[in-house]
């Protein structure tokens, strides 16, 4: 039966013939090691081979197919040297065909398989195994010694430190001069003679500056800190960007050395900069279904004076919507600190704070306002220690006798801290460790009582297992102690209370105290414990299981305890994980119910 063609399938025909045919995509690439079992040399050429990453995906082209297969030549050849296999034969071939054979302008139209074939042949060991001059009182790198594994990254590790250590030694321009390779196939042995060139010890010349800033040359300079005059160290070039970067006045830096050496034997430093936007502004809010919703905001200006300095000014409300029977009204600060880095040395750094506040909590309404003036020093890239000298009036009206009283306070203070900061990241920690000691010698002049205040914040973070479905725990511990006056005539400010998501989550914001006859107010002595699991559940999100403790008494030994505990989400954002938890009271009697808490940034 004769059938008369229909337009419609003379134009399914049309297009049939007009669009190319999809190739399927490359279904499996298999890599043959010949040869004795070696699963460190296995894992090093399927890490390194362009073949391997194409097979998990369904777009390759034949064309990126064969230039992968012709890649993959050097760099399984590469991979093999690296594990001291230098008599190495490398197949690829692309089903059936060698893919060193296919002309690379005529590709298949569709490829299927590769089989990547690797006979390495003997590994080779160090017959000769020379490098000098070395610098004084420093070894050839471990493992670059003759009878030991000749791979080729020992030899460039051996050149490498050699180098370094000439550097270290003052040495700026040291360099390989000569170098001398010889395989003896028929023993599989190497033999390497690696010949350096020290040049001339030199110290450090003037720092040029350049770029788009609007800091005063003389302030780069005094910031970066370079040592003119003294004998070369690559610690000191990295020391002089780091101290730049930290100021955050600066979206780029680059300290270099200068090409050559001048005559007397100093070679300069390049320093080029550019700024950062002068002024930044930000906010940030916190909720909790119990305390209510706190607010802040801030504005900051780099460079306010031409010396890289940081103004920042603060300005917080909090408790706003809190139920009339916790007996609490809206709390107010606004404070401003200014910065001046490399004041009496390019890593010490001068600050002045000023603030005014108004508290009002349950036991008491409080007004200051203060004035710190105080310098830091930074005396490693973790350690660093702070020294004040501060000046507060307070007026206080205490609500827990009747009638009322209220007392001025006039505080002449000396806070000093010291910081160990180990963390890897200090938005979203995974690993490290962070102690913090801080102790405030105090005197009130208008009752001419003197006392301290201790505090101590120690937290430690570990992770556990590799890729997105890690873990971390991580543990707080916080401890605290006033010492001289009593509760009823010390600074509100410098008594401890327990409970909020800054102590115990699932207990209501300085909800347990000390009880003095009766009466409840701050305690002396304080202690606080908290833990956590963090575990990842995708890229961006996380679950967190935690549980938090905490003590307040008028002595160690005294007072009460409680404790909370609970379950939150984390949601990444290139600010910080947002933060949501719910958590209730596990023991104690300062809470009942759940608690809500919202905010950006880990716990702790």
């Amino acid at each position: 039966m004769r059938s008369t063609p229909t337009l419609s399938g003379l134009v399914t025909c049309a297009l049939a013939l007009a669009l190319p045919v999809c190739a399927p995509a490359l279904e499996r690439v298999d890599l043959r090691l010949l040869g004795p079992e070696n699963a460190g040399l296995s894992a090093s050429l399927t890490a390194n081979s362009v073949l391997k990453s194409l097979e998990a995906r369904k777009d390759a082209t034949p064309d990126e197919i064969v230039a992968a297969a012709r890649a993959d030549y050097a760099r399984m050849v590469e991979a093999a040297y690296a594990a001291g296999h230098y008599a190495v034969v490398v197949s690829i071939r692309i089903d059936g065909q060698e893919a060193a054979q296919i002309d690379p302008f005529r590709s298949p139209a569709r490829i299927d398989a590769v089989t990547i074939t690797v006979e390495p042949g003997r590994p080779f060991h160090f017959g000769a195994a020379r490098i000098g001059p070395l610098a004084a009182g420093t070894a050839a790198a471990q493992g670059f010694r003759s009878g030991a594994p000749a791979g080729a990254t020992v030899v460039r590790d051996a050149a490498q430190s050699a180098v370094e250590n000439w550097r270290a030694a003052g040495h700026a321009k040291a360099q390989v001069a000569s170098q001398s390779v010889l395989a003896r196939h028929d023993r599989a042995l190497l033999d390497v003679d690696l010949r350096l060139a020290p040049g001339p010890r030199v110290t450090f010349g003037e720092a040029v500056v350049s770029g788009q800033t609007h800091v005063k040359t003389s302030r780069v300079r005094k910031i970066a800190g370079i040592p003119e005059g003294q004998v070369f160290t690559p610690e000191a070039v990295d020391k002089a960007a780091a101290r730049l970067r930290k100021t955050g006045t600066f979206k780029s830096v680059q300290v270099s050395e200068a090409e050559t050496v001048a005559p007397d034997g100093s070679m300069g430093i390049d320093i080029a900069v550019i700024d950062r936007k002068p002024r930044r502004f930000g906010a940030g809010v916190e909720f909790s279904s119990f305390d209510g919703l706190t607010l802040s905001g801030y504005w900051l200006h780099r460079n306010i004076f031409g010396g890289a300095e940081r103004l920042r000014i603060d300005a917080e409300v909090g408790q706003i919507g809190t139920d009339a029977k916790n007996a609490k009204g809206m709390d107010y600060s606004l404070s401003a600190r200014l910065e001046k880095p490399a004041v009496y040395g390019p890593d010490t750094l001068f600050f002045a704070e000023a603030g005014l506040a108004y508290l009002d909590e349950p036991d008491f309404i409080e007004e200051t306002v203060g004035l710190t003036l105080g310098v830091s020093r930074e005396f490693s890239d973790r350690l660093s220690a702070e020294l004040g000298l501060g000046y507060s009036f307070s007026r206080v009206t205490d609500l827990y006798v009747l009638p009322k009283t209220t007392r001025e306070l006039r505080l002449v203070s000396l806070p000093a801290a010291i910081t160990f900061d180990g963390r890897d990241d200090r938005l979203d920690t995974t690993s490290g460790l962070y102690l913090r000691g801080e102790v405030t010698p105090f005197y009130e002049t208008g009752a001419s009582q003197s006392g301290g205040h201790l505090r101590f914040d120690g937290r430690a973070y570990r992770a556990m297992g590799d890729g997105p479905r890690r873990a971390v725990l991580a543990g707080r511990l916080q401890l605290g102690t006033l010492v001289g006056p009593d509760a009823p005539s010390a600074p509100p400010d410098f008594l401890f209370y327990s409970g909020g998501a800054g102590t115990v989550r699932g207990q209501p914001l300085k909800s347990l105290g000390a009880d003095y006859g009766g009466v409840t107010l701050g305690g002396r002595s304080f202690a606080a414990l908290s833990a956590e699991a963090r575990f990842a559940v995708g890229p961006r999100w996380g679950l967190v299981a935690f549980a938090d403790a905490g003590y307040v008494g008028d002595n160690f030994g005294d007072g009460d305890w409680h404790a909370g505990a609970g379950l939150g989400v984390r949601y990444k954002t290139p600010v910080g994980p947002i933060r949501v938890d719910i958590a209730g009271p596990v023991a104690g009697t300062t809470g009942s119910g759940v608690q809500l808490y919202i905010g950006i940034g880990q716990s702790f």
